[in-house]
């Protein structure tokens, strides 16, 4: 699929989730297609009982939880990208108060619309979600203390230009705190597929070392890895779409999955 393909299949996936009650478990989503919750538990932080945690706002869709390694100031001005239902961006107003401002963006109007009544809801004045893509940003250079992203840039097709917009809205000094899923080694095509069959959120990952990369051309500073996880994806989900040899191989050879947070500085 081009680019335009992919925002479109993605936009209809998660325009989907937006309409079901309660959190994600399907094959759609991060949460997998297994037992409820069960890869969610294994690359997504806790947040139930977190400061600001708004239940109706987590669709199960992370791969981490950035809010946790960000150190965002009372008065800061936060961006959430890819903020879904707002499940990150309500967690971030807890930390900057009522005298900062969280901004979530999101390509999805169905998405868009449960956050705004969530919030509606709440009497939450400080948050404000809008439609917008992560490669154009719809928000003023240097308008941003920190920008948060949970399990979205792997999904976006022009990542660079994700992370150039990134650098552009940050003010000088600014930081990001993102977590995402990467590609340690080579994964067979199999494996892959059988993979994205499990966790929708891992499809578009690329491996860690371009990922690293990718973020020090584009000129940010202090980056540094927060936290990592293995995604282990059951055998017999593998089996579904590889043979028994291509499993034995891919258990050998060390290429793996990893739910990664990393945070780096706008110099």
């Amino acid at each position: 699929m081009n680019s335009e393909d992919i925002k479109n299949s993605i936009q209809a996936r998660y325009a989907g989730i937006a309409g079901k009650s309660g959190s994600c478990c399907s094959s759609d989503c991060c949460c997998g297609g297994g037992e409820p919750n069960e890869l969610f538990s294994m690359v997504s932080g806790d947040y139930a009982g977190a400061r600001g945690y708004e239940k109706e706002a987590d669709m199960g869709l992370g791969c981490g939880m950035p809010t946790r390694y960000a150190d965002i100031r009372n008065g800061d001005t936060v961006v959430d990208l890819g903020s879904g239902a707002g499940n990150d961006a309500f967690l971030a107003l807890a930390e900057t108060g009522p005298q900062g401002r969280v901004i979530g963006v999101d390509m999805t109007p169905a998405m868009i619309t449960k956050a705004r009544e969530i919030a509606r809801k709440r009497g939450l004045y400080n948050v404000e979600f809008i439609l917008g893509e992560i490669e154009a940003i719809p928000l003023a250079d240097e308008s941003a203390d920190w920008v948060l992203s949970n399990c979205v840039l792997n999904l976006v097709p022009d990542k660079a230009r994700a992370f150039v917009e990134i650098l552009r809205i940050l003010k000088p000094g600014g930081r990001f705190s993102i977590s995402d899923i990467v590609v340690e080694g080579d994964l067979p095509e199999g494996i892959r597929r059988s993979a994205e069959l499990y966790a929708g959120c891992i499809a578009g990952a690329i491996r860690k070392k371009e990922y690293l990369e990718l973020i020090k051309r584009t000129g940010f500073a202090d980056i540094e890895i927060k936290a990592e996880r293995i995604i282990e994806i059951p055998d017999e989900i593998i089996l579904s779409n590889a043979d028994s040899q291509t499993l034995q191989a891919y258990r050998e050879c060390g290429s793996r999955l990893i739910s990664i947070t990393i945070n780096a500085k706008k110099p």
